[in-house]
């Protein structure tokens, strides 16, 4: 068992997300976690799946348009286990990452492995390696939010 400790489950739940910064190759990746399950330590379903697991670690990135899900003092707005876009009210499901409903329906979020040990999350996807908690420096594309077409208010 190894990957990098970025948080505790109790967190996450108290804060309702939290993001962090890994490189994958030559790129900074954005990934933020979500509460899902309401065990406390996760652990293994009866059929050897992980539905247990109490959080979710998903890309940063709306499958519909390049939009922020999570974004600094805001965090993932979550709505009825659902992640939803604040562009358009895309909302994902914040176990499967899957949308079935606006601009993104049919798509899912891209997964980050990640594993829960004695109520700690830890980073265990080959592919990123770990940079800073919290998102880079914003270039200026969110800075005032999003210019939402969407009905819904948050």
């Amino acid at each position: 068992m190894s990957g990098y400790r970025l948080t505790t489950v109790e967190t996450v739940r108290e804060e309702g997300s939290w993001a962090f910064t890994a490189r994958e190759g030559d790129a900074d990746r954005e990934v933020f976690l979500v509460p899902c399950a309401d065990e406390p330590d996760g652990g293994t379903a009866e059929d050897g799946s992980d539905a247990g697991q109490p959080v979710r670690a998903w890309i940063n990135r709306c499958t519909h348009e390049d939009q922020r899900l999570y974004r600094e003092g805001v965090g993932a707005v979550t709505r009825d286990g659902s992640v939803v876009c604040p562009k358009h009210g895309s909302a994902f499901d914040t176990c499967e990452g899957s949308c079935d409903n606006g601009e993104a329906a049919g798509t899912t979020l891209r997964a980050i492995d990640i594993e829960v040990r004695d109520g700690a999350v830890f980073l265990t996807d080959d592919d990123l390696a770990y940079l800073s908690e919290g998102l880079p420096d914003d270039d200026g594309d969110d800075d005032a939010g999003p210019s939402s077409s969407s009905h819904l208010t948050f």
